[in-house]
């Protein structure tokens, strides 16, 4: 059993993507082809924005859209402490300080009830995280920065196609990015990611930093670093992108399956009646994570630990100061998550599997 079977989903579509890199390959337009600018029309349509810029990755999408909004040293940006480390490594490779607060103990996102004991005059940006495919409480967050006149910058890394009130991950925030590393809910063949915003001149911007900072040919303006979607990762994405809504409803009754065989024995996540998720991961909580994920291995069952030790407890971000138990929320559930295989290919027989063998151990 695979956690993620990208080879069954390769497999699912793989004259339409074999064809796709084929005609990439003959035409040797590896870079700026026009499959990029076509993927990001089809994105920026599907999510509900006005520009969507190709990225090669979601991290370089979150450091793109900082540059371009000229966070530097001495500027705060808030955000969760109990994320992927991209999230905050952009905010400090800037020379900003990441300035964490604590997660709402279901959802396990930002807490906008702390939000705004932690704005100080230093204070640019929040960045919330939509975790394991489902968004924070973005009128909450959005209503904090609007009296404080801050920018938002959506990390939708692991949820682009979800859905938060009537809108889609991506256009929640002043910007949104997403990721599309093969194991996200859209990925590609590699590394890649995309922007989404509504603004024209902060579009601009971010087309600009993705090519050195070139505003003509070897003219430079800003400085900008090579953050290209590659032609082929485009290519592959459109090829893919047809199957991408019949993909979320699949997450959907495969999530619907584990709840409905779950409830009542182990602390699932939680599905707020107001949105939907993608289900990046579905993740469990147990505080016997050690004992059960150990019979799962035992079992050929893979699991993951999405995250095991939040940012504020990493070695790099030591010199921030804080105690380990400073964020308690998220130092808890760093200790009790637990992810069990998902993705849209897998089938009832498959979590039959899964499920039986978690009963087995749990108390």
């Amino acid at each position: 059993m695979r956690f993620i079977d990208l080879q069954a989903q390769y497999l699912a579509y793989r004259e339409a993507i074999d064809a796709a890199v084929q005609e990439v390959m003959q035409s040797a337009c590896f870079i700026n082809g026009p499959q990029v600018a076509k993927l990001e029309a089809e994105l920026a349509r599907f999510v509900g924005v006005d520009h969507a810029v190709g990225y090669s990755s979601g991290t370089d999408g979150l450091l793109a859209v900082l540059m371009a909004w000229g966070i530097a040293p001495g500027d705060e940006i808030i955000t969760t402490p109990f994320t992927f480390i991209a999230t905050a490594e952009v905010i400090a490779l800037l020379g900003a300080k990441p300035v964490f607060v604590d997660v709402d103990p279901e959802s396990l996102n930002l807490d906008p009830v702390q939000l705004a004991a932690a704005i100080t005059a230093r204070t640019r940006a929040i960045m919330p995280v939509n975790l394991y495919g489902q968004c924070a409480d973005w009128d909450a967050i959005q209503a904090v920065a609007s009296q404080h006149g801050l920018l938002s910058l959506e990390d939708g890394c692991q949820s682009f196609g979800a859905v938060y009130r009537g809108r889609r991950s991506g256009s929640l925030g002043t910007a949104g990015v997403t990721s599309f590393f093969p194991a996200k809910p859209f990925g590609c063949g590699g590394d890649g990611g995309m922007v989404f915003t509504n603004d024209g001149a902060l579009a601009e911007r971010l087309r600009v930093i993705r090519e050195h900072g070139q505003v003509a040919r070897y003219q430079h303006a800003v400085l900008g670093f090579n953050g290209r979607l590659d032609t082929l990762q485009a290519a592959i994405m459109l090829a893919k992108w047809p199957h991408f809504e019949a993909e979320i409803a699949a997450r959907q009754r495969v999530a619907d399956y584990y709840r409905s065989r779950l409830a009542g024995r182990v602390r699932l996540p939680v599905s707020l009646p107001d949105q939907l998720s993608v289900y990046a991961q579905f993740t469990i909580r147990t505080t016997q994570r050690e004992a059960v994920q150990h019979h799962l291995t035992a079992a050929g069952i893979p699991t993951a630990i999405h995250y095991p030790a939040p940012l504020h407890q990493q070695p790099v971000f030591a010199h921030l100061g804080h105690r380990p138990e400073a964020f308690p929320v998220a130092a808890q559930a760093a200790q009790e998550v637990l992810s069990l295989p998902m993705h849209p290919f897998l089938t009832t027989d498959e979590q039959d599997r899964v499920v039986d063998a978690l009963l087995a151990i749990l108390p």
